[in-house]
């Protein structure tokens, strides 16, 4: 059968959406996991969302004119996000996924991208040897928390919505952590409403896009990070990811009744600073 690659459009949603649930849930199944998307029309909003967006480059494979996989880059900030990647179950082992890959990678190339990361599960070996294979290195292993929402609040530290306003100073605190900004993500996080920051002393001194696997935390302490993290009203998705090495934090949420889901593994290519404060990664990166 012939493979073909081509940008996705909106119009393959749907069918992204069908193999991306079954093929996150045939994959977590067999590991003894609960599959990344709860149903699919939940994994359909997400391609819809991806496919739609004109900072998200999509890639679609067909097999005979028929979809059987997809993978997206996300290109709205300085550094480039792969993810969510699947292929069928009706054809996966098949060499798919990797021209998947490759085909984000010239995207990321030939935008001059300085760096191109990803989040994979850690239970998954064949994923990880491919993306190393590949050229991407394992800089960091990461806690997935769920549970009941904390709601409760630090002394001396106050968490509100984010504005417009606090783009700029957010996207400083950023580049003070990391070295690079994630301004792209921040903007739209702040137009739907779920954008938080923290205040000390009346400066900005974290902020997360949202407490969530697709959500991103930036701070100058992990203190900063706890009061986002209790001022979340929900953790949507299978939770949010802990960069593990941060003992400190990662023991105050089994501390605070939350649990771990699962392990993940943040890999990168390219450009990368070990960060310079507290942060929590999205599954992007």
């Amino acid at each position: 059968m012939a493979l073909t690659l081509r940008r996705g459009t909106p119009a393959d949603a749907a069918a992204c959406g069908v193999i991306d649930y079954e093929a996150f849930k045939t994959l977590a199944e067999q590991h003894g996991f609960p599959p990344d998307f709860p149903s699919p029309e939940i994994a359909t909003g997400v391609c819809a969302m991806l496919l739609a967006h004109p900072g998200i480059y999509g890639v679609v494979a067909e097999l005979d004119g028929q979809v059987v996989g997809s993978n997206f880059l996300d290109a709205r900030s300085a550094i480039a996000g792969i993810g969510p990647i699947s292929v069928s179950p009706r054809v996966q082992n098949g060499s798919i996924g990797r021209h998947l890959m490759q085909a984000v990678l010239e995207r990321a190339a030939e935008k001059r991208f300085p760096g191109v990361r990803l989040v994979q599960s850690a239970y998954h070996n064949r994923s990880l040897c491919l993306y190393t294979k590949l050229g991407f290195q394992t800089r960091e292993p990461l806690s997935v928390m769920q549970g009941t929402p904390i709601r409760g609040a630090l002394l001396g530290y106050m968490v509100r919505a984010a504005s417009a306003a606090d783009g700029a100073p957010c996207n400083r605190l950023c580049r003070q952590v990391h070295g690079h900004d994630r301004a792209g993500e921040l903007a739209d996080a702040i137009r739907q409403g779920t954008a938080r920051v923290v205040e000390r002393h009346g400066r900005i001194t974290g902020y997360t896009t949202q407490v969530a696997f697709f959500g991103h935390a930036i701070a100058e302490t992990t203190d900063d990070l706890k009061a986002l993290v209790m001022a979340s009203p929900d953790f949507q998705g299978p939770g949010f990811l802990v960069p593990t090495r941060n003992y400190e934090l990662f023991r105050w949420c089994l501390d605070q009744g939350l649990r771990l889901a699962m392990q993940m593994t943040l890999m990168t290519i390219g450009l990368y600073n070990d960060p310079a404060g507290a942060y929590l990664p999205s599954v992007l990166y």
